[in-house]
């Protein structure tokens, strides 16, 4: 009799809770809020296409003091590191501000999910949605400057995914020193002002002095988005493009870079990352 009742008992408690349904079940709970707030929409979506328009006009005017820059395929790969930098970092860490100051994350972590799955399902949305993003903005661009096909679609893969944990780790650093969702733009400005300008975006690494073009490969952002460009160009500005087994000697200095970088900052994340208000 009793194993009759646990039967049946068991077949109408619903589907059986997993680490990826809980997740998911936060990205939907997430994306509701992405939603209903314009102001997170339009950092999202509006401003990385405003930023791409102005890097259009840098390149543009970079390009008639060096000829032989490849405007196009900067234009795209320097769209793609915008949309992820904004639209992942930033988005992101005004999330995590304002769920652990509305005291969401803390009354989570009592439940099922464990940490990681709560941070990462606070960040499917954003993560979601800066993809779409890089895919659009990639199928526009090849469309309409007529660029080739990847050259190494696994080290474009690569690059993104390293892009975006890099990213999401860096996003939970940096919630630890916000205080408000307000003062997002404040704490997260450091890691966007060196995505843009250091990173290879707004002004390429083959323009600058060597020596500094030696230094900006060193930071955090950079191996990650140097590999989309060379996942897709095979290329990183450094040398003449090479095809599909030539990109992965390319791309190797920038694999050790990333991967160190993504050590340091998860480490970063655990040992700084807050779950409730500061007191």
């Amino acid at each position: 009799m009793t194993t009759a009742v646990t039967t049946a008992a068991a077949q109408h408690s619903g589907p059986r809770s997993t680490a990826v349904r809980r997740m998911l079940a936060l990205g939907r709970a997430e994306a509701v809020l992405l939603l209903r707030n314009r102001t997170a929409l339009f950092t999202a979506v509006l401003l990385p296409v405003l930023l791409v328009l102005g890097l259009q006009n840098v390149l543009a005017q970079q390009a008639e003091d060096n000829p032989s820059l490849d405007v196009d395929s900067l234009l795209v790969s320097g769209a793609i590191g915008m949309v992820l930098a904004f639209v992942v970092y930033y988005n992101l860490t005004a999330a995590y501000v304002a769920r652990r100051g509305e005291l969401v994350l803390k009354r989570l972590r009592t439940g099922e999910a464990r940490d990681l799955e709560i941070l990462a399902g606070t960040a499917v949305p954003s993560v979601g949605l800066a993809l779409l993003m890089c895919a659009v903005t990639g199928g526009i661009g090849a469309y309409a400057l007529d660029l080739t096909v990847p050259v190494n679609p696994v080290l474009l893969v690569v690059g993104l995914a390293l892009a975006v944990a890099t990213l999401m780790a860096l996003a939970a650093v940096s919630s630890a020193f916000t205080r408000t969702v307000e003062s997002a733009g404040i704490t997260t400005m450091p890691v966007l002002l060196l995505s843009q300008f250091g990173s290879g975006l707004f002004f390429p690494l083959e323009v600058m002095p060597e020596r500094v073009a030696d230094f900006c490969r060193l930071l955090p952002t950079t191996p990650a988005f140097q590999l989309v460009r060379v996942g897709w160009f095979g290329t990183d500005g450094s040398g003449a493009p090479t095809g599909f087994a030539g990109s992965w000697s390319t791309a190797a200095p920038h694999l050790v870079t990333g991967g160190i970088w993504l050590a340091l900052a998860v480490w970063a994340a655990v040992r700084y990352f807050r779950w409730e208000p500061r007191r």
